[in-house]
């Protein structure tokens, strides 16, 4: 499964050095080619033999090593790699990675690598829910560092807590998941938008509809992990939202139009997967309407696609349509009137479409009036399958 693929591992003091002989086994059985770079912590909890042993490779220590053919090291480490795994990360070396602090061969080595990197936390609660710790993985995430929630459970230090590395098979299967991943959209900016917005009667009531926000957020997580700097405009949404590039919180059909048009010019791609409300109350009540009958008067929202549209120049535009008959017909329609490049259109009566389902069918129409049925798949698969066409328009 991993034939031909380099996976560089870097071991960190921390007592779950340990377990990373099960890793490094588990990953050769997969025909990977193993590395392993050692800091001088974690000599303490584990010796290089026994990695050497279960790597077939000479594990790496010292930055001025001279025992070894010539080679800028941590330069063609980085350059022969396919994924950088450190695990254990103990609180001083994600502190490290943040700051760019490069002070031996595991961090010059990371501030060298630009693949996939993913990092795993383990250490004692307290130090893991500091804010300074906190931090340090919120800017990593943020430059694009995978990072793993460590796990729940009694630590070495007998708290009970958050801190204990994630389980080797989940690492391994992580692992497993980066390499898989294109990384086609690493040169690309995409705004997204997810969710439905909500239009106030009162301070307690609003409109809305039926919209989850999952598909946005499978299209955000998937730009993501494809290597995409995503900025999601995200309204109310009953799923929780990737880690993206840039979020924007809004709630209404007119916040989110400002958001989009305020971020619209900094992206290559828009994908309008919002559901905004079409309508908005001319006059919400200041205070909570109290009354036995209630009448309201709705004005018309501003169309956000088509206002995008309009100005999107060399941008390529995507709407999604989501209708309960004339399918193509008025999906068609859609597109044309919101000189969109791509409609994903969708018959939300039908099951497995609807709109808190996990699942989705979609019609792709592109300006040449060519469709492509994308069958019932997960909204993760069907986002990537969408991801696929945007590239070849």
């Amino acid at each position: 499964m991993l034939k031909n693929k380099t996976i560089l591992i870097g071991i960190t003091g921390g007592i779950a050095a340990y377990k990373i002989c099960q890793l490094v086994s588990d990953l050769k059985k997969l025909n990977a080619n193993v590395i392993c770079i050692m800091t001088k912590n974690a000599t303490n909890f584990i010796t290089p033999l026994t990695l050497e042993t279960l790597s077939g490779n000479r594990v790496i220590l010292d930055t001025f090593d001279r025992n070894f053919p010539y080679e800028v090291e941590h330069v063609s480490l980085a350059k022969k790699a396919d994924i950088l795994v450190v695990a254990p990360a103990t609180a001083n070396i994600l502190a490290k990675f943040a700051s760019g602090i490069a002070d031996d061969m595991l961090t010059t080595t990371f501030l060298a690598f630009q693949k996939p990197i993913l990092c795993c936390p383990t250490m004692n609660t307290a130090m893991y829910e500091n804010a300074a710790t906190a931090h340090n993985i919120a800017l990593l995430k943020n430059r694009g560092i995978n990072i793993m929630e460590p796990s729940y459970g009694k630590l070495a230090c007998q708290d009970t807590g958050k801190g204990r590395m994630p389980e080797i098979s989940l690492i391994k299967e992580t692992i497993i998941d980066i390499l898989k991943t294109k990384k086609d959209y690493i040169d690309k900016t995409l705004l997204i938008t997810a969710g439905a917005t909500i239009e106030n009667i009162d301070k307690v009531r609003y409109i809305s509809n039926h919209s989850s926000g999952k598909m946005g957020a499978a299209l955000a997580s998937a730009a993501t992990k494809r290597g995409a700097k995503v900025i999601l405009i995200a309204a109310k949404t009953s799923v929780d939202l990737p880690e993206v590039y840039k979020l924007i919180k809004v709630n209404s059909t007119q916040d989110m139009l400002q958001a989009v048009l305020e971020n619209y010019k900094d992206s290559d791609i828009i994908i309008k997967a919002a559901a905004p409300a079409d309508w908005r109350v001319e006059k919400p009540f200041e205070n909570k309407f109290k009354g036995d009958s209630l009448t309201l008067n709705l004005v018309k929202n501003l169309d956000i696609a088509e206002a995008v549209g309009k100005v999107k120049g060399n941008r390529k535009l995507i709407v999604f349509a989501a209708e309960t008959e004339n399918l193509l017909k008025f999906a068609s329609e859609k597109l044309i009137k919101k000189n969109a490049d791509l409609i994903c259109a969708n018959d939300v009566t039908a099951h497995g479409a609807g709109f808190n389902e996990d699942t989705n069918i979609v019609t792709l129409i592109d300006r040449a009036g060519n469709t492509e049925l994308l069958n019932m798949d997960t909204k993760f698969n069907i986002a990537n399958k969408i991801l696929d066409k945007i590239l070849k328009l």
